[in-house]
């Protein structure tokens, strides 16, 4: 009778602790879409790709970071510096950007080895 019932409290606490650990992960995951419309125009990001030169891509990759914490319902919280995002260029490439800067044009730098181009 005991086994059973502590079976079952394992059991429980398993799934408590799996949620919670899928959930923590999840949420550190920011993901800046650039083919949607509030971005899409924008000067420093309409014909960004990885394949474009660094400078070209900070500047694009900070220009959206400012849209996206200026619509984010805490501004001064989010994408702080040392923080990290993935970004998708119009092109459909992707790359993973930290934020060094946030008052700075050219405030971010995309991480070495995490560019994937269009197919």
């Amino acid at each position: 009778m005991n086994y059973r019932r502590l079976l079952h409290g394992a059991k429980f606490w398993i799934w408590v602790v799996l949620f919670v650990a899928y959930s923590a992960g999840a949420v550190g995951v920011v993901l800046i879409d650039t083919y949607d419309d509030r971005y899409r125009e924008m000067s420093k990001v309409k014909l960004t790709s990885v394949k474009s030169d660094a400078d070209q891509r900070r500047a694009g990759a900070s220009q959206a970071a400012a849209i996206y914490r200026a619509q984010s319902g805490m501004p001064f919280s989010t994408l702080q510096p040392g923080s990290r995002f993935q970004i998708v260029w119009p092109d459909g490439s992707v790359e993973t950007v930290t934020v060094v800067d946030p008052s700075s044009p050219l405030g971010t730098e995309p991480v070495k080895g995490t560019a994937v181009t269009a197919e």
